[in-house]
């Protein structure tokens, strides 16, 4: 299974970027789809997730709001849609997809099956 992440870029504050990540497999559909970000010299923390089937969402707080994540599983690809950008949002933007995960494990990196290789989003103050 290959995740291939896109539409990072630079953009001023209060600005907007929308993310995509395709996923080469079928089995998309019936996976939970994720996206992570990494600030430099920071942990890998936890944006949005989406569920395969059901399509129930669940945010940080910190993204509550601004950030609205979807998917289209007709064309295996997710969404992320980054609204009101802040500088603190800066960092590399991953995606990822889970199976069988419990809604309290959908927030924890390891749980994750597979990765993309992420898209940078810079935000200038």
């Amino acid at each position: 299974v290959q995740l291939q992440a896109s539409g990072g870029g630079l953009v001023r504050a209060g600005g907007s970027l929308r993310l995509s990540c395709a996923v080469s497999r079928r089995i998309f559909s019936s996976y939970a789809m994720g996206w992570f970000r990494q600030a430099p010299g920071k942990e890998r923390e936890f944006v949005t997730a989406i569920r395969g089937r059901g399509g129930s969402t669940y945010y940080a707080d910190s993204v509550k709001g601004r950030f609205t994540i979807s998917r289209d599983n007709a064309k295996n690809t997710v969404y992320l849609q980054m609204n009101s950008l802040k500088p603190e949002d800066t960092a590399v933007y991953y995606c990822a997809a889970a199976k069988g995960l419990i809604s309290s494990s959908l927030g924890t990196p390891i749980w994750y099956d597979y990765w993309g290789q992420g898209t940078l989003v810079t935000v200038s103050s």
